[in-house]
């Protein structure tokens, strides 16, 4: 039997060894990613209810309570919710478009001299009894001219506000049109000192009807045409 030198022995060992570990060696799956975590999202507070007054207590006891800081509030103070909502909020409410009659007169711009006030650039309006007219100028503060409608009769204007401080009639283009005989041939100007003036139309040639077309609002109105 032939014998193997000491020389080779030695690296066919290792090489066996190495070879054995390297079958009986397993693959490990690779971790799975870490997972994000999240924090959990705390329960809405409740809504306040609205403080309400209680008698017997007095505004410094009040006041007292709300200055401390250990104690969490109970209530809210009355219109703090609505204050919080701001102006778009649902409680916010609009200003209320100036008005005379029912009319719309929020584009309307002030008039400061009412005797140079533009026909058409107030705002155009049909009446009583299917008459048109024209509202110019913002109504003052408790301005009787709300209380009028276009196409009230001089009577029914005097009856509902009183009698003006100055009134006078003046013709208009239509007057020398040959052989017309409509109305608005003449007119009737009422003018109510803090107020502004009226302006009526003749219904027809001959009548001494006139009927109200035009309502001037002026809280500068002197009261004199």
């Amino acid at each position: 039997m032939a014998l193997v030198p000491a020389q080779f022995v030695l690296p066919l060992l290792i090489g066996s060894v190495v070879l054995a570990g390297c079958a009986t060696k397993e693959t490990k799956p690779a971790d799975p990613p870490p997972q994000p975590v999240t924090a959990p999202q705390p329960a809405p507070a409740p809504a306040l209810p609205e403080c309400k007054d209680e008698p017997g207590k007095s505004k410094t006891a009040a006041k007292s309570k709300t200055k401390s800081k250990t104690k969490e509030p109970e209530c809210l103070p009355k219109g703090a919710e609505n204050r919080a909502a701001g102006p778009t909020g649902p409680a916010a409410v609009a200003p209320a478009p100036a008005n005379a009659g029912g009319y719309d007169l929020s584009r309307n711009k002030p008039v400061t001299d009412s005797s140079k006030v533009v026909a058409g650039e107030g705002t155009q309006v049909k009446g009583m009894n299917d008459w048109e007219g024209e509202i110019s100028g913002i109504p003052a503060a408790n301005s009787r001219f709300t209380k009028l409608r276009i196409g009230m009769s001089e009577k029914e204007v005097k009856d509902l506000i009183g009698n003006p401080t100055d009134e006078g009639q003046y013709i208009t283009g239509k007057m020398f049109i040959p052989f017309y005989f409509g109305s608005d041939r003449i007119r009737w100007e009422m003018a109510y000192k803090g107020e502004g003036r009226l302006v009526f139309s003749q219904q027809s040639a001959g009548s001494s009807a006139v009927y109200l077309i035009w309502i001037i609002h002026n809280a500068n109105d002197r009261g004199y045409r």
